[in-house]
Formats: structure tokens, sequence, C-alpha cells
């Protein structure tokens, strides 16, 4: 098989993948209730599902001798922007109190992310009960 045939090969799984991993992240944004559960399916979505599609093209440009430097600055972005917004989000959704609180930690009074001032308690939309 000439290298040709076995990129085209690659290139093709790697596009399933982003597929499956793609329609398994809208299900799921769909079917949890939870904020926080919701917030892990796009996720995986964003890095692996579009990481596979994006490897994918740069593939397939490869094999037709052009580069994919465009593909690999999204790529690289991607991967470093997804998980510091969906840690942001996960953050909001606590500091809210749309979810439940995580139990304490083993050796620690409180979570360092929960560890509001009491100036900034006031502003809350949510009592404490």
């Amino acid at each position: 098989m000439t290298m040709e045939i076995i990129a085209t090969y690659v290139a093709a799984g790697s596009l399933i993948v982003g597929a499956i991993f793609s329609l398994v992240g809208s299900i799921g944004l769909l079917k949890f209730n939870d904020t926080m559960t919701r917030l892990h399916a796009p996720t995986k979505v964003g890095t692996v599902g579009v990481g596979a599609l994006l490897l994918a093209a740069m593939i397939h440009s490869f094999t037709m001798g052009q580069g994919a430097l465009h593909e690999a600055l999204i790529m690289g972005f991607l991967f470093v922007t997804a998980p510091i917004s969906a840690n942001f989000m996960a953050k909001a959704s606590l500091h809210r109190r749309d979810c439940d609180t995580p139990p304490p930690p083993a050796e620690d009074e409180k979570w360092a992310t929960l560890d509001v001032p009491e100036s900034d308690r006031e502003h809350a939309p949510h009592t404490q009960s």
C-alpha cells in the first residue's frame, strides 16, 4: 500500500472518531440535567472531537503536499483555552450555588474556590441557609 492510501485511512478514522465524540457530546449536553454534568460533555467534544477532526484535516493537507499551519494553530489554541474556560464555568457554578457543594478535603477546612470574603457575600444572588 502506498503512503497516500494509509494516510487516507488514518484521516477517515480520525473523522469517524471526531464525529462520534461530537455526537455523544451533543447527546450528553441534551440529556444531563445538572450544570456540572452538562459541562463535562461539551468539553470532551471541544478537545477530543474537534481535535480528531483537525487531525484529519492536517493529515489530508500533508498528503496533498500542503502545510497545515492553520490547523495546528487552531488545535493548540483549542487545547489551551477549552480546559481553562471549563474550569471558570465550573467555579462560577460553585459560587452561584447552582450545584451541590463538593465534600471537604481531608486536611483542609474549606475549598479555596468557596473562600469568599464577607464583603462579597452580601452581593451574592443566593442566601445561605
